[in-house]
């Protein structure tokens, strides 16, 4: 497990400085511990806890095989964010944010495609047969691609999440992740809003050092997803292989134990013990399956993240049957309910997609999913 952030380590690097009083963001006020010589200080303790919050809900999403997005434009976070990402083979944006980026994922996908047709162009030999005109001309488009797109050649489909480095420098990445229901993680400066962000980390969002210790704790737990995620794969195709011969051997040996049953005459009195005692695996696979029924992963649905995965299982919606046979209309009262937050969340595509989920149908939840905006149709 990770070692845990401490608010010393978080005081040297200066987390706690926040923005001059005349630019704060009221909406930021639980997060400021007091003010002193005109500016605003950030109460670390807060920061540690959701800090902590976030971390659990990034490793969450890593350990389900989602990707999440960094993005960290300005000048002190771009080397840092690069190089901590790269560690953990997450996607990141560090040079221009491009517009559409989730909400025209298609195009941008034919942008990534256009860069590996380059690169079969320059191994078949097809580069070589152009003008050299031509040829300078396709070396600056693939050099343009590889600055702006090399990071996310791989993503293949939309992000479990965003992770965002200043948000007011980012906003137009914030409204677009908003719009497709993508959960939201960012370091909030308190001249920033934090009502859009789904795991606010209150942070000075200026600095290096502070950047750095925060970026760690992050790709940390993310890593820890990930092993995790690897570590059950490797369980079930070893637990798979193993438990197969045992299971025969049971099999063989409750067959026959029912043979010498029927054989023997019961007495009319140990009439209802038999019963019972054939009752007895029925009411064991009862709860077996129930529990089976509640660990379903709703945040495999497109649009759903950890906490609104929270918020449906505290309304009794623990699987993809629970979540299949609710229409639009209830999803968004208990939405609702659930505050103002989750309110703009628009769930009409699903219960259509944890109807594929319910039915086994992956292949083509995910073909739905990467042919679609995130579940906007």
């Amino acid at each position: 497990m990770a070692k845990k952030v401490e608010v010393k380590d978080l005081l040297e690097a200066g987390v706690h400085f926040g923005h001059l009083t005349r630019k704060w963001n009221p909406n930021m006020a639980p997060y400021i511990y007091m003010e002193r010589n005109g500016i605003h200080v950030i109460n670390l303790y807060k920061t540690v806890a959701k800090l902590e919050e976030a971390s659990e809900a990034l490793k969450k999403i890593a350990s389900s095989g989602r990707k999440v997005l960094f993005v960290a434009t300005k000048k002190q976070a771009k080397d840092i964010v690069a190089e901590k990402v790269a560690n953990v083979n997450m996607p990141y944006i560090t040079e221009r944010w491009p517009g559409g980026m989730l909400t025209n994922f298609v195009t941008i996908r034919k942008a990534v495609k256009k860069m590996a047709s380059i690169d079969r162009m320059k191994k078949d030999g097809t580069f070589n047969t152009l003008s050299k005109k031509e040829r300078l001309q396709v070396d600056r488009l693939r050099a343009k691609l590889e600055k702006n797109l090399g990071s996310i050649s791989e993503m293949t489909r939309l992000p479990g999440a965003l992770f965002i480095v200043d948000t007011m420098r980012e906003h137009i990445a914030v409204k677009e992740a908003q719009k497709l229901n993508i959960p939201i993680f960012a370091m909030v400066d308190t001249n920033s809003d934090p009502r859009p962000i789904d795991f606010i980390i209150p942070s000075n969002d200026d600095a290096s050092k502070s950047i750095e210790v925060i970026m760690t704790q992050v790709t940390n737990a993310i890593a820890e997803g990930l092993t995790e995620r690897k570590s059950e794969k490797q369980a079930g195709n070893e637990g798979g292989e193993g438990k197969a011969p045992k299971a025969r051997k049971k099999v063989a040996e409750a067959v026959q134990k029912e043979e010498s049953a029927e054989a023997k005459p019961v007495a009319p009195k140990k009439e209802k013990e038999a019963e019972a005692i054939a009752e007895e695996p029925a009411k064991k696979e009862a709860p077996k399956k129930a529990k089976k029924e509640a660990a379903d992963d709703l945040t495999k649905v497109e649009g759903i993240g950890p906490k609104i995965a929270e918020v449906f299982q505290s309304a009794g919606i623990t699987s993809f049957a629970d979540l299949a046979g609710k229409k639009e209309a209830e999803l968004k009262e208990i939405l609702a309910e659930a505050g103002s937050r989750y309110a703009s969340k628009n769930p009409a595509s699903w219960p259509k997609q944890a109807k594929m989920a319910a039915d086994g149908k992956w292949d083509e939840l995910k073909e739905w999913q990467d042919n679609t905006k995130a579940g906007v149709e």
